[in-house]
């Protein structure tokens, strides 16, 4: 409880008694306009939240079978967003073609190899699809 003195304090000065630490002995106080002090918090807030660049989710597709060429240019896209600070998500299409059920189901992992292996230490993968899921993906982030 503050003392009866600093009560009139804050009152002469038409300020508020505000208890920062109510539970040391004695009870820490502090003479303030509240009102201001919430304003200047929001405004901090705004602020803050206004500088913040929100991470957001970029997608690349890549057919299991592309070319070289083809892959580079897509390869350059990728690194360009990480560079950006933004997370990849590489997708590649396995659903329904003879040629992929042909070959083998090892296509899309020796693809996404390649990728990972030409991304080298700009990125890092956090996540890779379920075997079972028709479109098979992995979402690179930037490194750090």
């Amino acid at each position: 409880m503050p003392t009866p003195q600093a009560l009139q304090m804050a009152e002469t000065a038409d300020m508020d008694l505000v208890e920062i630490n109510a539970t040391s002995i004695p009870p820490v106080v502090k003479i303030m306009d509240f009102g201001k002090f919430k304003y200047e918090q929001k405004k901090k807030a705004n602020e803050a939240r206004k500088h913040q660049k929100a991470v957001e989710l970029k997608e690349v597709w890549m057919k299991p079978f592309i070319e070289e060429n083809d892959l580079n240019i897509k390869m350059k896209k990728v690194l360009e967003f990480l560079a950006e600070g933004n997370k990849v998500k590489i997708a590649a299409m396995t659903k329904g073609g003879k040629k992929v059920l042909a070959r083998g189901r090892d296509v899309v992992p020796e693809l996404f190899a390649r990728v990972v292996e030409i991304i080298g230490d700009k990125g890092t993968v956090e996540t890779k699809s379920k075997p079972d899921e028709r479109t098979k993906s992995i979402i690179v982030a930037p490194a750090k």
